[in-house]
């Protein structure tokens, strides 16, 4: 039972102001205050097309491969619900901006079928009985990036939006403060019909809700049943859930039509030429350059240019004068390592402020990489001053020569018989002096000068 996943995702766009007002984004919270006529759709308002926000989308379709569109045409998307006051949506239908793109995701290509610039609507603030509608949020810029159903399991459908959230903070069209992305996903079991998931919020949640509703149709089709109908579900991230919302609208009843109020918008050459000229370096190439100029691994390279804050740790650590290479390793290995183990994100912990203070000391030779990974999961709970926490507690490496040749020579005089094994060509013999060399030191010894100490008093 092949899995077949289609994403729907939408992205609110960092300019200052609304889509097609000149209301603010940020300021006030109180409800209703950042409004006019035209956020909440009143008879006779006319919207103008924010500028910023259309050369953003280009940048966004340019970014993942899209074919760009001659002309901005703006439709009317009709619906009856408190959140549109004007009983529809302005959105892009017949002619999106950007069209057959493609994100590549785990060495497969995830085709973008299209990118429609449209704005958001109005809040509903739930009170028991009761609903508001706080018109500050609508208006705002979003664009919504539209896949084909090429991917085929939850994991890609995550590394899908991460990498889509990687290539947002690349081209700074997006602020991970103030802006926000949701999802939904479209899910069937290859042979049946389709469900829509709406409105999931979180890396993690989409790869929960996609595995959730993949196991559901999976049981109803051991039942002889499977989904028959197309409908719509709600994802309840606390009971970890889809609940039944309604059956599928088709496209039909959403009655689209051009808007009139909105002109046709020419996209020039020079316009996406210059757009593209001004495309910062994006993972692919990011990752090429890694590999060519400080020879990081494939694998490392495309991990680390792939994940916008990981690429944020290693440009800082090459700026700091940190070997390229132990750096790109250290974070691929260990920053990942603590982070997967411990179910948390970079921003949740302390790595980032204090991450170039463990690879100085380990290169410096200060500390084991054994300490460094000590200090690394510290990291996780307690905002440490590094370099003051390892002289307090002592681990700090043992660099006078004199006591660490005193350290192997105890220890040779003790393990005779080891010492005869290694000479004799047993190797496991030499580890298991090392490792009594390094217990003597109580883990503060360069295993490297130890290994040499050995081998040269051992001669």
């Amino acid at each position: 039972m092949e899995p077949i996943i289609g994403i729907e995702c939408h992205v609110s766009l960092n300019t200052k102001t609304k889509l097609f007002c000149s209301c603010s984004l940020t300021g006030n919270e109180e409800p209703n205050s950042r409004c006019c006529d035209v956020c909440i759709g009143a008879p006779g308002s006319k919207p103008v097309l924010n500028k910023k926000a259309m050369e953003y989308a280009l940048k966004l379709c340019l970014a993942l491969n899209c074919k760009i569109a001659d002309e901005v045409v703006f439709s009317r998307k009709t619906y009856f619900y408190p959140d549109m006051g004007k009983n529809y949506q302005i959105t892009q239908y017949e002619i999106p901006i950007g069209s057959d793109g493609y994100l590549e995701v785990f060495g497969k290509k995830i085709k973008i079928k299209r990118i429609q610039i449209e704005e958001d609507p109005a809040a509903l603030i739930h009170q028991g009985n009761t609903v508001l509608v706080d018109y500050n949020r609508s208006g705002t810029p979003l664009c919504e990036i539209v896949t084909e159903p090429d991917m085929n399991s939850p994991e890609e459908a995550r590394e899908f939006l991460k990498r889509l959230l990687t290539i947002l903070n690349y081209i700074k069209i997006f602020d991970i403060k103030n802006c926000i992305v949701k999802a939904d996903a479209n899910v069937s079991i290859k042979g049946y019909e389709r469900v829509e998931i709406k409105n999931i919020n979180g890396f993690k949640d989409i790869e929960r809700a996609i595995s959730y509703e993949i196991e559901r149709h999976k049981s109803l089709i051991k039942e002889g049943n499977g989904v028959k109908d197309k409908e719509t579900r709600g994802w309840d991230s606390d009971k970890g859930i889809t609940e039944f919302q309604r059956s599928k609208e088709s496209e039909a009843d959403y009655g689209y039509i051009v808007d009139p109020d909105l002109v046709p918008i020419d996209i020039s050459k020079e316009l996406v030429e210059k757009t593209r000229k001004e495309l910062p370096e994006l993972p692919q190439e990011k990752s090429l350059r890694y590999q060519k100029e400080y020879k990081i691994k494939k694998d490392d390279a495309e991990v680390l240019a792939n994940d916008y804050e990981l690429t944020g740790l290693l440009e800082n650590a090459i700026k700091k004068k940190i070997d390229p290479l132990f750096a790109a390793e250290w974070i691929r290995r260990e920053v990942t390592r603590v982070l997967n183990y411990n179910k948390k994100e970079l921003g949740e912990i302390f790595i980032i402020k204090n991450l170039l203070d463990v690879l100085e000391l380990i290169q410096e030779n200060k500390i084991t990489r054994q300490t460094g990974q000590r200090l690394m999961e510290l990291l996780i709970e307690k905002d440490i001053n590094v370099k003051e926490y390892v002289k307090k507690q002592g681990l700090e490496l043992v660099s006078d020569s004199k006591e660490l040749e005193d350290i192997c020579k105890k220890i040779l005089k003790e393990n005779t018989q080891a010492v005869k094994e290694y000479l004799e060509g047993n190797e496991k013999s030499f580890m298991f002096l090392v490792g009594q060399c390094m217990r003597s030191s109580k883990g503060k010894a360069d295993p490297k000068t130890i290994n040499e100490l050995l081998k040269k008093l051992i001669k």
